[in-house]
């Protein structure tokens, strides 16, 4: 009987966290802000950084939850008729999964170091498929913007960037990879005094060797 209250009290614990994590996920999502090197329609945000919390501290599934549950809160928000939330649902999602899923296995600093390069890596060469057969091509039928204008707005950044592609290939990957890299080191730095609290346990120190 006690093993099946501490399963009930144990789940309780991760949906909480879950929705905690989820409402400041959402609410992070709506404080972002543009860069001077990027384009002024990509915005940086740190959103992902709950999600990542999640995904150590609850395992890799919650963190895709907590990705899906603040896009779900952002959607009647968003200008781009939800093009924009699937794809930061489906970048955070490759994030979390990779990210959670090393670090389940090798839940030490090495680990957690090997799971954030390996996540943020995957994220940022996710991003190339989904934004140039997915993302861009939706914006131009979505607000009637053509491709070369689009493009336009990079070579005015870097002049010579005259296609899509390399466009994505010399900004958004490496803008990616970059923002999931912060994620990574903000999460480094509170990881360890949150731990408890997220797994449950307000006593319990030294959970994880972050």
């Amino acid at each position: 009987m006690s093993e099946i209250t501490n399963k009930r009290k144990n789940r309780n614990i991760k949906i909480a966290v879950t929705a905690i994590l989820s409402a400041i996920a959402a609410i992070l999502q709506f404080f972002e802000f543009s860069i001077p090197i990027m384009p002024v329609f990509i915005k940086l945000d740190f959103s992902d950084l709950p999600a990542i919390l999640g995904s150590f501290s609850l395992g890799p599934f919650y963190g895709v939850i907590i990705e899906l549950i603040k896009n779900l809160i952002h959607l009647p928000f968003g200008s781009s008729l939800g093009v924009g939330e699937l794809c930061n649902f489906l970048l955070g999602a490759v994030f979390c999964l990779t990210t959670g899923f090393i670090y389940k296995y090798k839940k030490t600093r090495k680990g957690a170091l090997i799971a954030t390069i390996a996540g943020t890596t995957l994220m940022a060469l996710a991003s190339l498929p989904l934004n140039y057969f997915l993302v861009y091509p939706a914006y131009v039928k979505i607000y009637g913007m053509p491709m070369s204008a689009i493009i336009s707005m990079y070579d005015q950044i870097l002049s010579g960037t005259d296609s899509l592609i390399k466009a994505l290939c010399i900004f958004n990957i490496p803008f990616t990879f970059c923002k999931g890299m912060i994620d990574c080191i903000i999460c480094f730095s509170i990881y360890k005094p949150l731990s408890p609290i997220l797994k449950g346990n307000i006593k319990k120190k030294n959970i994880d060797n972050i």
